[in-house]
């Protein structure tokens, strides 16, 4: 039961991903960095500390036995950040020798992440 919850919490993240990362792409014009992606996975790291914070109060250490952690945590927020796109996009920008704009990307995709969800994670308690 516990990878239909997951699965089913993985396609909505991923659908509503895929959803927004064209709705960005149709609204923005082509910058130096991969803006859909970052966007993304900012708002999607910001989403799961409010998350954790709102639901548990705490980011839960032996929490892959609840369903809401599985459905919403892995599931829906594990397929809608992407760390595998992230990898591609970064590694295209280094072939291309865009030095400043993979060090921008880097540099805001996980340093805005981690901030974010701090952010939502206080925002939640």
């Amino acid at each position: 039961m516990n990878l239909i919850i997951v699965a089913i919490g993985g396609g909505l993240g991923a659908v509503i991903r895929y959803i927004l990362g064209i709705w960005i792409k149709d609204k923005t014009k082509e910058r130096a960095i991969p803006t859909a992606m970052l966007v993304v996975n900012v708002v999607g790291a910001f989403g799961l500390g409010y998350f954790l914070s709102s639901f548990y109060g705490e980011i839960p250490v032996n929490a892959y036995d609840e369903r809401p952690f599985l459905i919403i945590g892995i599931g829906f927020f594990g397929a809608f950040t992407t760390f595998s796109t992230f990898s591609v996009e970064a590694v295209t920008l280094m072939q291309k020798k865009k030095w400043g704009a993979l060090t921008t990307y880097v540099l805001l995709s996980i340093g805005g992440s981690v901030l974010t969800f701090l952010i939502g994670f206080y925002l939640g308690l």
